[in-house]
């Protein structure tokens, strides 16, 4: 009889909007959707070129003829916009190819906007993958030199822009780069650029297949002098805080799947749209446990990209975002 008297009690029951999946639907609070990624791409010379990267299952490096190619799949897949990274075939102590005006970025850029002008267009701001030192910026001794590498860090940014990138994003972590970058866009009649600030940047150990992807691991030390100590949450908030008074639009976090918590500091302290970047290294463990049978990939990938999305972040940063939006679709059909 008490049990009885119990369960007509229950007049709260949180299960009846769990019921079906259209209910569960309905009440969904973060939701994944294509329209909030960015997919990373990584271009470099030659033609017909389609180079499968070993560390980072299911990408590749792209030539610029054959990154058109996947831009228009990504496009017609729901997803607005690219990210691209450039892998040189020349390296120097100064970068140059990151600014040069037929550098391989520059080139996929005017490309991709002649081919999928509807498509967003963002560029890595950054030297690692120029220099033949691997470092983010000019070298000095041992030291890495700010404010030399400001000025090389705004040509870059200046280079993609005119060649027609919507969003340039500068990923160096030097002081004063935003503003840098902003003058001097300013200053060539780009106004209308908009910058995606790399403003909390950990000195992550999550990056190798990325750097093994655009061949910038560093040849000596480590970037634990400009990038952020792992530990720090406050201090990433005094980074975002300077990068939206130098004139960003919109804010990043990285890593994501690690920073969930920064996140959502930055969240509740930025009204600027916030980015988080799901790393190369966050993804290739969920794709190395798949390979051994321990996790259900779309499972898995769903609830770290519901957990970003639920965290504060208003754009993705992926490099899951053809599968997940290819699953989405195969769900609606």
């Amino acid at each position: 009889m008490a049990r009885t008297a119990l369960l007509a009690s229950l007049i709260q029951r949180p299960r009846r909007m769990r019921r079906t999946g259209a209910l569960r639907t309905l009440v969904r609070e973060a939701r994944v959707d294509p329209s909030r990624f960015v997919a990373p791409l990584f271009v470099r010379t030659g033609r017909g070129v389609r180079e499968p990267i070993a560390s980072l299952p299911g990408q590749m490096r792209f030539s610029p003829d054959e990154l058109v190619r996947e831009a228009g799949r990504l496009r017609d897949l729901g997803i607005p916009a690219v990210l691209l990274f450039g892998v040189p075939d020349r390296k120097d102590p100064e970068a140059r190819e990151a600014y040069a005006e037929d550098g391989i970025v520059q080139s996929a850029i005017r490309l991709l906007k002649r081919s999928a002008p509807s498509l967003a267009v963002m560029t890595d701001v950054c030297l690692c993958a120029y220099t033949d030192h691997g470092h983010c910026g000019v070298v000095r001794g041992d030291e890495i030199d700010n404010d030399a590498t400001l000025e090389l860090l705004a040509r870059t940014a200046v280079s993609h822009a005119s060649a027609g990138a919507d969003v340039v994003a500068p990923s160096a972590m030097m002081d004063g780069q935003v503003g840098a970058i902003r003058a001097a866009l300013d200053d060539a009649g780009l106004p209308d650029a908009a910058i995606m600030a790399y403003a909390a940047k950990y000195a992550s150990g999550f990056y190798g297949p990325f750097r093994d992807a655009s061949g910038s691991t560093p040849q000596f030390g480590d970037r634990r002098s400009y990038q952020m100590d792992p530990p720090n949450v406050r201090e990433a908030l005094r980074e975002i805080a300077l990068d939206v008074e130098q004139g960003a639009d919109i804010v990043m976090v990285k890593p994501a799947l690690s920073y969930l918590d920064v996140i959502r500091a930055a969240r509740e302290t930025t009204a600027l749209p916030l980015a988080a970047y799901w790393v190369s290294g966050e993804y290739a463990m969920v794709k190395a446990a798949v390979a051994q049978g321990w996790l259900d990939e779309r499972r898995a990938v769903m609830e770290i990209l519901s957990a970003i999305r639920r965290a504060g972040a208003d754009i993705v940063i992926t490099y899951a975002a053809a599968d997940v939006a290819q699953w989405l679709r195969e769900e609606r059909a």
